[in-house]
């Protein structure tokens, strides 16, 4: 098994002299469903993620793994079908990072949903999707709807559809998924940025990369390249001088987040806005986050920032949707803004353009895939490696091997599906109680690194109390550090805990000693300690709109 820490960076790097069959470009959910999937039939895999995995669009999206229940709008039936089946998929792979939510669905006089339409529509839905008996659609009458959600907007209620979607924390799954892959022989590196293509006779046969962490080049070699990089797709196309045809289509989606005091939703809802957009409002920990708007970007993809048109478009949907909450700019805690990659359609509007991916082949046979969604990763990745095999299996001879991922559990996730993870809760707060820990601080851990948790908890046992952080923070950012690749205060306070979205007053109190721990642990200079707090500082500003 490949390590999983930065910490031995330069010893793990030493297996890029190696002949790959597969390298992949990106390590957000795609290029780790990619990686999970290739390495599960025996393949030898890379992964190079210019950033952290998950920095770009695997850690900014709406945090659901949809059923598809949009698409029925545009008609996309087999879309709707084989999103809805993949969703129980990731539900009983990784029950720790993946759970069901009711949400609601209000409909009013002259609105674009009534009873018939959206009764009709959910029906569709559960039977294409297949949805299990128990999370079937329901209708509620206007009183059981207000009942349900007193926040909402009485004048011209009519009633509301009821319907399961399934939350997720994106960045997590993402790093589950990697994990899983490494655990079956991959090889993953963040920050590690493709600069060039190498071709012999024609035909891509490998990347330039450097290491942005300590400057050095090499050459990796590999059968076959697969461009996963999400925003960036039509960047490697172009590096490949292939980008014609079908090309990326940018759209930005903002999501503000809210404190339960100030926004006290009690049930998710998912709303048409008076521009006929749809926007979800969403509880969660104790804060209550909304959003996507859908609109056309052409700017920095690293760095897409929440603009005061997005902040004051979400503030209307809610202020439309919600008029007794009556919050105002100071009330907004934190925000991220995320790009989706889309294929170009010509003529429509982007929240009409197919979120289905397609599978782009160049001239030089670099494999480059596009669009998609975060439900429908693992059927992507099967997709793409199914072609590889057949390459490889015709090429150099290998045996074709069947996608094994359908029932594969995740890193984390090795707890007996759904079922056997409720009875996983049920050990660790015992656990706990015997060893006279608060269940308010080893639940979060549980629906964080499911099955994992047992690591994190061993660091905590282990800890002394002469430390700047306590032992439940550096427990954790321990684990990270040793099994997660952590390498930035970023990685840690966003894209393995998701502190800075939805706890962004812990990670002002703690962040200075995290950094302290973090400069010890991988021996920073002063110029990087420097570097990295700047990042961190400039980040939290972006996140709390303070441009």
């Amino acid at each position: 098994m490949s390590t999983f820490t930065n910490k031995q960076r330069q010893e793990s790097k030493q297996v890029l002299k190696d002949q790959f069959d597969v390298l992949v470009i990106g390590g957000g959910i795609t290029g780790a469903g990619i990686a999970l999937d290739a390495a599960t039939r025996g393949y030898k895999v890379a992964v190079l993620e210019m950033q952290d995995f998950a920095a770009g669009t695997s850690s900014r999206s709406t945090k659901l793994v949809h059923g598809g229940l949009r698409y029925l709008k545009n008609f996309e039936i087999k879309l709707v079908a084989e999103v809805g089946k993949e969703r129980e998929i990731v539900y009983e792979n990784g029950p720790h990072i993946t759970t069901p939510e009711w949400m609601m669905l209000p409909f009013y006089k002259g609105g674009n949903f009534g009873p018939l339409s959206t009764s009709v529509g959910l029906r569709v839905y559960d039977f294409l999707a297949g949805v299990k008996k128990t999370e079937r659609r329901k209708m509620l009458s206007k009183d059981v709807t207000l009942d349900r959600e007193p926040l909402l907007k009485e004048e011209g209620l009519k009633g509301s559809g009821y319907y399961v979607e399934y939350k997720t924390d994106d960045a997590r799954l993402t790093i589950e998924v990697m994990k899983k892959a490494v655990e079956n022989g991959a090889h993953a590196f963040n920050y590690m940025k493709v600069e060039q293509l190498l071709y012999n006779d024609g035909k891509v046969y490998g990347v330039k990369v450097k290491d942005l962490t300590d400057g050095q080049q090499h050459d990796i070699h590999g059968f076959h390249v697969i461009n996963a990089a999400g925003p960036w797709v039509d960047e490697v196309r172009t590096m490949d001088q292939s980008k014609k045809g079908k090309q990326l289509f940018h759209t930005k989606g903002v999501h503000l987040v809210f404190d339960q005091e100030k926004f006290p939703l009690s049930q998710a809802v998912y709303f048409d806005t008076p521009d006929d957009r749809m926007v979800f409002a969403i509880p969660r920990d104790g804060k209550t986050y909304v959003g996507t708007t859908d609109t056309h970007y052409e700017e920095d993809l690293v760095n897409p920032i929440a603009t005061d048109e997005d902040r004051d478009y979400i503030m209307d949907a809610i202020e439309f949707m919600f008029p007794s909450v009556a919050l105002t700019h100071d009330d907004i805690e934190s925000s991220w803004a995320g790009i989706r990659p889309l294929i170009h359609e010509e003529g429509k509007d982007p929240s009409e353009i197919s979120r289905k991916d397609e599978v782009l082949e160049s001239d030089s046979g670099l494999l480059s895939i596009a669009g998609g969604k975060l439900t429908g990763y693992r059927k992507m990745a099967e997709h793409v490696i199914d072609l590889v095999a057949k390459r490889l299996n015709s090429e150099l001879g290998y045996t074709y091997e069947k996608s094994k991922t359908k029932h594969l559990p995740l890193a984390g996730g090795e707890v007996g599906g759904s079922v056997g993870f409720s009875k996983f809760i049920q050990e660790m707060i015992s656990e706990a109680e015997q060893n006279e820990l608060d269940k308010k601080m080893v639940l979060p851990w549980v629906n964080r690194y499911g099955g994992n948790t047992r690591q994190v908890l061993d660091n905590y046992y282990a800890l002394t109390d002469d430390h700047d952080l306590p032992k439940e923070v550096l427990a954790e950012l321990n684990y990270c550090l040793d099994q997660e690749m952590v390498y930035k205060p970023t990685d840690f306070l966003i894209r393995r805990t998701s502190g800075l979205f939805f706890d962004i007053d812990w990670v002002e109190t703690y962040k200075e000693a995290i950094m302290k721990e973090m400069a010890r642990y991988f021996e920073w200079s002063d110029e990087q300690y420097e570097q990295y707090k700047a990042e961190l500082n400039k980040t939290i500003e972006e996140t709390r709109l303070e441009m």
